[in-house]
């Protein structure tokens, strides 16, 4: 179960750096993040086919792009209570050390089990 939660969060990790390379300024620290959130998807991807079947992994994926599309998706039309944003993009911005973090966190664990 820590896999398919990971997978999903690896996809929502990239879906908000895409927005934010196209809105805001590209930092090396951005891309320090980037970097790593991408070697612990290669870690994270390398264990799910050493572990699991390749057609769950395909599975969870395709599921988890699109779910992590749409939440973001909603996230950037608004969603709006009483004319105010109820959760902005740029609290999404805020979120990402921690998200990497995690990710980093999470695959590593993985592999320590």
């Amino acid at each position: 179960m820590l896999f398919y939660f990971t997978i999903f969060l690896i996809f929502l990790y990239y879906k908000v750096a895409r927005v934010y390379k196209k809105e805001e300024n590209f930092t090396r620290l951005i891309y320090a993040q980037n970097m790593l959130v991408a070697i612990s998807a290669f870690a994270l991807y390398i264990y799910g086919f050493k572990h699991f079947n390749s057609y769950a992994i395909v599975g969870v994926s395709l599921f988890s792009f699109i779910v992590s599309a749409l939440m973001i998706t909603a996230i950037q039309l608004g969603i709006f209570v009483d004319g105010k944003p109820l959760f902005g993009i740029s609290r999404l911005y805020k979120i990402m050390p921690l998200l990497a973090l995690i990710i980093a966190v999470l695959s590593f664990r993985l592999w320590a089990i």
